[in-house]
């Protein structure tokens, strides 16, 4: 984390055009140019996945000379509200929006809609308005199946049945959470109902483990039993309190299931510091920096790795067709519970210890010099060992 925070700030110094200022409620705003065609909204500077995103967009507003602002709502519908309202005055034409909480943000960006502003819902899709002219987002149900996926291939090499699950899901305000948790559902219910897990820290998905397809409120009411809230600490206290309950049978061999890397590397926390549990396989996603380290020292298994640069692109080539008025096609559509949104996909990647160093650290996506005993860790995976941690 500290080195993310690290590397933005040496960027933004860099980029001598753009200026930084500090508003009320912890508002952050960063422009560049006098004029602003752009609006941006994050939710929040204190993830590394928000400032990843915040320097590919500096990127890109810089090499495109393009006249846009970037604002953090710190995870405050209010504040997210006052920098829409902000951008509104300062004559922004396209807004990007990332919303702290989708329902809130409905009335924020019929706000903007009003105004004769284009909205995109960048990353997690607004919900119940007519606000929102298209979505710009990663393979979400993907996400999830790739995690579940990861685990059944771990669970068929130790073989048995009654194996040890824990599922842990993202905020149940953002509607990534439930696209992750059903892409997840789709791999491990056919394990789940023929016995080969058992799901320790959740009755409700035992409940419905013979359950395909599940309904709104059935995914509602598992994700509320297991909900983190994209918060460490929650998911911390969370997971510490499932292993407090838990027998040693239930815990010494576990498969993990996170929502994000934040999270997971929490969750590792809690299960590394059990001393009942002797082994675990554990899932997260984004493929932020913080988590590099976690997944080279065995802490954590697999990422499913989403590219800032490629949804800060496609995000900012939508907005410049729309400033020029040029018409977007899109192939697919979704439902927001008011109109059908038009759709930007962006593609995801499985990232474990075999492909780690040559996709985020040859690659250069991350500093090599930032992290230790990378080299050699493909030769040290012994892929048929389930205790080879």
């Amino acid at each position: 984390m500290k080195h993310t925070i690290a590397l933005a700030l040496t960027i933004i110094m860099i980029i001598g055009s753009l200026t930084a200022c500090a508003g009320n409620k912890g508002q952050v705003a960063i422009s560049s140019g006098k004029g602003i065609d752009i609006g941006i909204v994050l939710p929040t500077n204190d993830e590394d996945r928000w400032i990843a995103d915040e320097i590919k967009f500096h990127k890109i507003i810089e090499e495109k000379g393009l006249k846009a602002e970037i604002m953090y709502s710190q995870s405050s519908p209010e504040i997210e509200k006052a920098n829409v309202e902000a951008l509104i005055k300062k004559g922004i034409q396209v807004l990007l929006l990332c919303p702290v909480d989708e329902a809130s943000a409905a009335s924020t960006v019929q706000m903007a809609k009003t105004a004769g502003i284009q909205v995109i819902s960048y990353d997690r899709l607004i919900t119940d308005t007519e606000g929102v002219d298209y979505y710009v987002a990663f393979e979400s149900i993907k996400n999830g199946e790739a995690k579940g996926e990861y685990i059944c291939d771990w669970a068929a090499k130790f073989g048995g049945k009654g194996l040890n699950l824990y599922l842990y899901s993202g905020a149940l305000s953002d509607n990534n959470s439930s696209l992750f948790f059903t892409g997840c559902w789709n791999i491990l219910q056919p394990k789940l109902a023929d016995g080969t897990f058992i799901c320790r820290n959740s009755e409700v998905v035992m409940k419905y483990k013979n359950y395909q397809e599940l309904t709104h409120d059935q995914i509602y009411e598992i994700m509320h039993s297991i909900d983190t809230e994209w918060d460490p600490k929650v998911a911390k206290a969370l997971a510490e309190l499932d292993l407090a309950k838990a027998s040693k049978d239930e815990k010494e061999y576990s498969f993990i299931v996170a929502p994000n890397d934040d999270t997971a590397r929490a969750i590792a926390d809690a299960f590394i510091a059990d001393k009942d549990v002797k082994e675990y396989r554990l899932c997260g996603a984004d493929g932020v920096e913080s988590s590099v380290q976690y997944i080279i020292d065995g802490k954590q298994d697999m990422t499913v790795y989403c590219d800032p640069e490629m949804i800060t692109k496609s995000a900012m080539d939508l907005a410049v067709k729309l400033l020029s008025g040029e018409k977007v096609n899109c192939t697919e559509a979704i439902d927001n519970g008011k109109v059908e949104i038009p759709v930007v996909r962006c593609p995801i990647s499985t990232i474990t210890r075999d492909n780690l160093v040559e996709v985020l650290l040859d690659s250069g996506v991350y500093d090599k010099s930032q992290f230790r005993d990378y080299e050699g860790i493909s030769d040290d995976v012994k892929a048929d060992n389930y205790n080879g941690r």
